[in-house]
């Protein structure tokens, strides 16, 4: 039987629920990495991360390098006592000689079934595209972006009112699973199998822009549902209404349909918002003008007053 000494590395909430998880459990953290505090909400006050909270409530040291390329992040490192460095959702590239520190290796939590999806932004990608099914992916750290061997994986299906917000916390505690099954086996063995991952399989999750979330009503109404899936709650699909920006946060496909209409235009109202698509209609449920509230339809109608013919700009 194996004592390991572990160091976390991650940064948002996708994290938190597998440094819970090692802390339940009885494994011994001797360190949290971390993305220092950052600039946000309207006073761009400093916030620290998720993962700097949580660490905070569970009485764990927490150091917070700008990069990991340094001589004083390494030698800060070489300070602590750890054999293994478990990372997720981290966000800062981790060299070589760092990778090299840990004598039981290092280990990366990763929300896709790889090698489909390695990047920035696997769950996004997966809805976007359509994908029927996701799932975590534990895998050892290797220099090459989400290159490594696979230890174990997990998979779900994605429903079709599944968020990338639903997904991410699904997937996180899935993940914090799968990552004890792996620190059990690494505790009493001593070591993990892996498999490498089919180079010829691999496709790649780019960051999700802001540009990318401008719906284009030329597109069919599917493929507007999936955007509009996979961007809730970041950046969140953007339409333009009357000279504003205005925030599509759920729909779903309507049976309506109006071949005389232009794309864009609202066709119906009633509890909700029927506007045509390139292909099919889409029948929004949720929206949110600048500076206001997100609104059911029912009271984006009664507080905006839209009115059939109304355009919906791409």
């Amino acid at each position: 039987m194996n004592s390991l000494k572990i160091i976390f590395a991650g940064t948002p909430d996708f994290a938190v629920p597998a440094l819970q998880a090692l802390h339940d459990k009885g494994y011994e953290v001797a360190g949290v990495l971390t993305q220092p505090d950052r600039p946000s909400g309207r006073g761009l006050k400093l916030h620290p991360s998720a993962i700097k909270l949580k660490a905070n409530t569970l009485g764990i040291p927490v150091y917070q390098p700008s990069e990991l390329k340094s001589k004083e992040s390494y030698e800060m490192l070489t300070a602590i006592d750890f054999n293994v460095m478990i990372v997720a959702a981290y966000g800062l590239i981790i060299p070589q000689a760092i990778l090299d520190l840990p004598s039981l290796g290092c280990f990366n939590i990763h929300a896709s079934l790889l090698p489909r999806w390695r990047g920035a932004a696997p769950i996004h990608r997966a809805i976007l595209m359509g994908d029927e099914s996701t799932g975590v992916t534990i895998m050892r750290v290797v220099q090459k972006l989400d290159a490594g061997d696979m230890i174990k994986k997990t998979k779900i299906q994605i429903s079709e009112k599944d968020t990338t917000e639903q997904l991410t916390k699904t997937l996180s505690v899935l993940g914090a699973h799968l990552m004890i099954e792996v620190m059990e086996e690494l505790r009493t063995k001593g070591e993990v199998q892996s498999t490498p991952q089919d180079e010829a399989s691999v496709t790649y999750a780019e960051k999700v822009t802001k540009e990318e979330s401008k719906i284009d009503w030329q597109d069919t109404s599917l493929a507007i549902l999936r955007k509009i899936r996979a961007f809730n709650s970041f950046p969140v699909a953007q339409t333009e209404y009357r000279e504003s920006i205005c925030k599509v946060w759920d729909a779903e496909i309507s049976k309506d349909s109006d071949k005389n209409t232009k794309t864009g235009q609202i066709i119906k109202l009633d509890e909700f918002i029927h506007v045509k698509c390139g292909e099919g209609t889409l029948l929004i449920k949720e929206l949110q003008m600048p500076g206001g509230k997100r609104l059911k339809s029912k009271e984006f109608i009664l507080g905006h007053r839209p009115i059939l013919g109304d355009v919906f700009k791409s």
